[in-house]
């Protein structure tokens, strides 16, 4: 099953084959900003159509890199080093689909998992 995403106007693209399991809501001051629910995936079962097309942010630490499309402002996607421990694993990075823009997909069927980034980090 194929699932497709896109930001509101469309120049950003992206597709995975699995549905995920959880979305991650992560309180840290920008995801919370951003409204994103997180669904995280290894970076071959992602396929970002439009790469080219996205602006990067790099927030305070410079771990994790936020993509959004410089058009409709939609954030997209993060590309981040996994987490083990409250630590990060550079060595299996790790790619979080917004899935607030998953097309024809039921979200609300799909657990809600919380991370106290608010303080975590």
């Amino acid at each position: 099953m194929t699932i497709k995403g896109s930001c509101h106007c469309g120049a950003t693209t992206f597709s995975v084959e699995a549905a995920p399991e959880s979305v991650t809501r992560c309180t840290c001051s920008i995801c919370s900003k951003k409204g994103a629910l997180w669904a995280y995936y290894w970076p071959e079962d992602v396929k970002i159509e439009t790469p080219s097309v996205t602006a990067t942010y790099r927030w305070q630490s410079k771990i994790v890199e936020h993509n959004f499309c410089p058009h409709c402002g939609c954030t997209t996607y993060t590309k981040s080093p996994s987490w083990e421990n409250y630590k990060p694993n550079f060595d299996k990075p790790r790619i979080a689909l917004n899935a607030r823009l998953f097309d024809d997909f039921n979200l609300d069927a799909v657990p809600v998992e919380v991370i106290d980034g608010k303080n975590l980090w």
